[in-house]
């Protein structure tokens, strides 16, 4: 009897680790598919649409009908970040629009690599743009290494050039309730993202859109459009999809009385 439970239990183990096998060599089949797919079709590669990415443009057009500055922070968090690198990506779309409105662009700064990288960023969108000429030193700036000195920089710059849209994207801290609420005050319009789950909150209350965690680094591939991430994007969106059809399949076998696909994936 025991030998025969022992049994049980083993084939039980070994199902659930080919069921989980299996799932994981669809998920990578999904991928090497929609990696294909957008080299070769990239017309036919669809992804959501993002409304915070979508409010970019709304946010630079509100800037321009006011003759006011573009405000963008890319974070806390240093250059070997990923969400530091996915805040420069859509730094270099909105530095392009800017140069192509004409409108002063702010960029703030806590680490010094992160400032170099910028400027570099900025100089280019304004030269890609033809507008060389317009580019400005104080475009890009470096506040302070200090986290609350960093913030009162900001709450410095708010205060005294008024811009008309804030841009809050890459990891945040405590800051990231004071820098959402001054913005609010002064009538920005604000897009802000991250992946920080414990900072989302404030911004969800005093940003008008927000990117909400992984959607940070699908907005920048939204953004750039690089048929890779692109690819990975559409992937991880079909991914979803059979995640939640297996979801919805064992809620209704749990509410059948059945365990079967519930006990199938936890093994």
């Amino acid at each position: 009897m025991i030998l025969l439970d022992l049994a049980q239990i083993e084939f039980r183990v070994i199902s659930g680790r080919m069921a989980q096998g299996f799932l994981l060599l669809i998920f990578g089949i999904l991928t090497i598919f929609a990696l294909e797919l957008s080299k070769r079709r990239p017309e036919k590669v669809k992804v959501r649409k993002i409304p915070a990415v979508e409010a970019i443009d709304e946010a630079i057009g509100r800037a321009t009908e006011m003759g006011k500055p573009v405000f963008f922070s890319p974070g806390m968090s240093g250059i070997g970040a990923l969400e530091t690198l996915a805040a420069l990506s859509i730094l270099g779309d909105i530095a392009r629009k800017t140069a192509r409105y004409g409108i002063p662009l702010i960029v703030a700064n806590r680490y010094y690599t992160v400032y170099m990288a910028a400027e570099g960023i900025v100089k280019q969108a304004y030269t890609m743009e033809g507008k060389a000429d317009m580019y400005q030193p104080e475009f890009v700036r470096f506040i302070a290494s200090e986290q609350f000195a960093y913030a009162q920089g900001c709450l410095g710059i708010f205060q005294r050039e008024r811009p008309a849209a804030n841009f809050f994207l890459g990891y945040f801290y405590a800051e990231s309730l004071e820098l959402a609420e001054a913005g609010f005050n002064i009538g920005a319009i604000q897009v802000a993202g991250t992946t920080s789950t414990v900072q989302l909150p404030f911004f969800v209350a005093a940003c008008d859109y927000v990117l909400l965690g992984e959607e940070l680094y699908a907005a920048a591939a939204y953004i750039t459009r690089d048929p890779k991430i692109i690819g990975v994007l559409f992937a991880h969106d079909l991914g979803k999809y059979i995640s939640f059809i297996l979801l919805i399949v064992g809620i209704v076998l749990i509410t059948a009385g059945s365990r079967f696909l519930l006990d199938l994936l936890a093994k």
